[in-house]
């Protein structure tokens, strides 16, 4: 029996059910398997509130990052490693199992979906929404994750439909009591996103580009959650300085100007994009004092930390969505070399 972060892991861990008849289960070619402990760890910190980026069993550097973050809060070196002293720091939350088995319901595997999913924005316009592209998917973001890695973990193949039992990475909040007074559509989203009710009161935030990295602290100047982001380019650098957060919106609509985006196509227009975790800013938009600047959720959270934006800074949806709830209007956004 493997042990992780200290613990026997589950016998589930080596004898999973299948997902999906498509990809082959095996790793891909360019990547080494799953590695448990990396996993478990990645679980952990999840749900602490320092983002990994996706949940995937391998290392990478949004993982060193948000290990630099949790060692940074408990007093330890920040090496960015899982060295015995942030294993025994993150043992006391070994409860937290890296795998949970998931009976799917209706709810979790409701649409529409849209396959393939119009690029251009004047067909994108035409849509009710920017949904996901077929249920893998919104099962993958639901549990910080990618369709591939599902399927990894559930090798063998089989149908996706309510009554069927996966296994997925160990996201599910402990809390899903939402205040009451927020919008139908945006409880439903953050349940989608297995965003947890319970968020720490963030002050203010600091997007630090050389960690590539969104941080959140208290009123106190304590840390308290850290996010992989992704932000700037060469032709949008990111506006080094001081904002504030006007506006918080959610599952917000998009209005598309060419004028804005130094790649888009000639004859593109103006036009307003419906809502939806696969339009351009994602489920959530913090508007800035910079004009045209925003902190948001993207539809390739597998790229965040990875890619250059248009000036503005990218979160994964469900950490976008997990910001949205530790933040208020007014709040201070450093941003910083």
């Amino acid at each position: 029996m493997r042990k992780i972060l200290g613990v026997a892991a589950c016998a589930a861990a080596v004898a999973f059910s299948p997902l999906a008849a498509a990809p082959k289960a095996d790793a891909p070619k360019d990547k080494p398997p799953i590695d448990w402990t990396i996993l478990h760890a990645q679980v952990i910190l999840d749900s602490l509130g320092f983002s990994p980026g996706i949940v995937d069993g391998r290392a990478g550097q949004s993982l060193t990052a948000a290990l630099k973050g949790f060692q940074l809060t408990r007093g330890l070196e920040t090496s960015g490693e899982l060295d015995r002293a942030t294993l025994s720091a993150l043992h006391q939350y070994r409860a937290r199992r890296p795998t949970t088995r998931v009976t799917l319901d209706p709810a979790m595997l409701q649409g529409p979906f849209f396959n393939p999913l119009p690029k251009g924005p004047e067909e994108q316009a035409k849509l009710p929404t920017l949904g996901y592209s077929r249920p893998l998917e919104k099962l993958a973001e639901m549990f910080h994750t990618t369709p591939e890695i599902l399927v990894e973990l559930n090798p063998g193949g089989g149908e996706i439909a309510p009554g069927r039992a996966f296994f997925f990475p160990n996201v599910v909040p402990e809390s899903r009591d939402y205040p009451g007074n927020i919008k139908p559509e945006w409880r439903q989203t953050l349940t989608d996103l297995n965003v947890d009710a319970r968020q720490p009161a963030g002050d203010h935030l600091v997007v630090d580009k050389s960690e590539k990295v969104l941080k959140v602290f208290d009123a106190n100047d304590k840390l308290i959650a850290q996010f992989t982001a992704s932000m700037g380019s060469q032709h949008d650098p990111l506006p080094i300085g001081t904002w504030k957060i006007n506006v918080i919106d959610t599952n917000p609509k998009f209005h598309f100007n060419p004028d804005l985006f130094w790649d888009a196509k000639p004859g593109d227009e103006k036009t307003l994009l419906p809502p939806g975790p696969n339009g351009p800013v994602g489920v959530v938009w913090l508007d800035l004092s910079k004009e045209h600047y925003g902190i948001h959720g993207t539809p390739e959270p597998q790229n965040i930390g990875r890619t250059q934006s248009h000036g503005c800074i990218r979160l994964a949806n469900w950490d976008a969505a997990r910001l949205a709830l530790m933040i208020k209007p007014g709040a201070k956004a450093v941003f910083q070399e």
